[in-house]
């Protein structure tokens, strides 16, 4: 998981940029797009009202409320004829899996932090539904990328510019 391989030259970015409520999947997901000229997808855009309403009160999701929000993901992803960076949680490797099938070549940017400052930017948050209170949810769910996704990981440590930048570069250099 040292860079980002794309299949075949010419292969168009398909990357999701993946991680727990405050990482800064989106601010990274979308200084990426820029940099590579290409679409970005918010995930939480997709979600139905009716998951966004469970999370607004601070209850988990289960597998079946996110399935169909995943396929819907990997339907943005894989329809976009250019390519696309999506920011999306993909905690599991089983919902990856999902957005594999529906948008093949799919690369992953799992943004990773320590708890206290995930938990500081969801403190300082004030725009949206998803409530601190299920970080520790979301870290019990997560499972990193495995050692046979395509993806790396990188610590949200650094600056979302520095961030986008770097993986701008492996996906540039491996295209």
């Amino acid at each position: 998981m040292t860079g980002i391989a794309l299949p075949g030259s010419g292969a168009v970015p398909r990357v999701v940029v993946m991680g727990v409520s405050g990482s800064g999947k989106s601010t990274v997901g979308w200084l990426l797009a820029r940099r590579l000229d290409v679409a970005f997808v918010d995930a939480d855009g997709l979600h139905p009202p009716a998951n966004v309403a469970k999370m607004t009160a601070g209850e988990p999701l289960t597998d079946a409320d996110r399935l169909p929000w995943l396929r819907a993901v990997a339907a943005e992803l894989a329809a976009a004829p250019a390519g696309a960076v999506v920011a999306c949680s993909a905690l599991r490797r089983r919902y990856r899996d999902v957005l594999r099938d529906g948008a093949p070549g799919v690369t992953f940017v799992h943004l990773d932090g320590s708890r206290d400052v995930l938990a500081a930017r969801l403190a300082a948050r004030l725009d949206h539904f998803m409530p601190a209170s299920l970080l520790d949810s979301q870290l019990a769910t997560l499972e990193p990328l495995d050692a046979d996704e395509a993806g790396v990981v990188l610590d949200v440590g650094e600056t979302p510019d520095r961030l986008a930048e770097a993986t701008a570069r492996r996906v540039t250099v491996a295209a």
